[in-house]
């Protein structure tokens, strides 16, 4: 599978998202049009080339999956934001499922890669790395249009444990808490499973937040304050005298 373009799924439906580095499919269509019309003037015909046509239909599967669910999106759909035809798209992916699969290896992609630079904003300092976390979570969580985390809405979308979209949702989570077990461990934690189990209760607690308040909202503001006196009360435990 050809690799695409990393894109911020907390920004998918934002405009100005900030990080947004993909290019969108109204330019992409742009582009293939005008070689479409370059071809044609030349009296030739023009395909897309296959690792284009992939990545135009990926930069549409995550705009309409994480804003509108991948249950709720057709494959009629994505193509027509991809400005393809359902043969190109079935050339790529063999199935919606494996569509559903690159938009999720996408999102992870780019989701570990947010929280990565939060931790390098503060080298050397594991207990303000893990509170980075989430004083980005909250400054990105305050964009309008900002639809939570897309592997909580997918896990809601599939219940079954055993369908590959779950294991994906299972496999990000996985990696969020390995770096928080490292973090914590680096803080001089011992036992830093319950810091890691609390911040993790607070992170899926921020996403739904989000959603039920919404973007911006008092909960999402505090949430900073939250994490920072979870962390404080964990690590005081290191420095304190037996």
């Amino acid at each position: 599978m050809a690799k695409s373009i990393a894109r911020d799924p907390s920004q998918a439906a934002t405009s100005a998202a900030p990080d947004d580095k993909a290019a969108s499919p109204a330019r992409a269509r742009k582009t293939a049009l005008s070689a479409t019309t370059r071809a044609a003037k030349g009296g030739g015909r023009h395909v897309t080339p296959a690792p284009v046509a992939q990545q135009y239909l990926l930069n549409a599967a995550v705009e309409l999956f994480h804003t509108e669910g991948v249950r709720a999106v057709g494959v009629d759909a994505v193509v027509k934001r991809a400005g393809v035809n359902k043969m190109c798209l079935y050339r790529q992916f063999a199935s919606k499922d494996e569509l559903i699969l690159a938009y999720l290896d996408e999102m992870q992609t780019c989701s570990l890669q947010r929280i990565d630079e939060s931790i390098a904003r503060r080298p050397g300092e594991p207990g303000a790395q893990l509170l980075q976390i989430f004083v980005d979570l909250s400054e990105r969580a305050s964009h309008p249009g900002y639809r939570g985390c897309p592997f909580v809405n997918v896990a809601a979308e599939f219940p079954d444990p055993e369908h590959p979209a779950r294991k994906s949702v299972v496999n990000y989570k996985a990696e969020v808490v390995r770096r928080f077990t490292e973090l914590a461990t680096a803080a001089g934690l011992d036992e830093p499973a319950p810091l890691v189990d609390a911040l993790s209760l607070v992170l899926e607690g921020a996403y739904a937040a989000s959603q039920t308040f919404g973007p911006g909202s008092a909960p999402l503001r505090v949430l900073p304050t939250v994490a920072g006196q979870i962390i404080d009360a964990a690590l005081a435990k290191v420095t304190s005298p037996a």
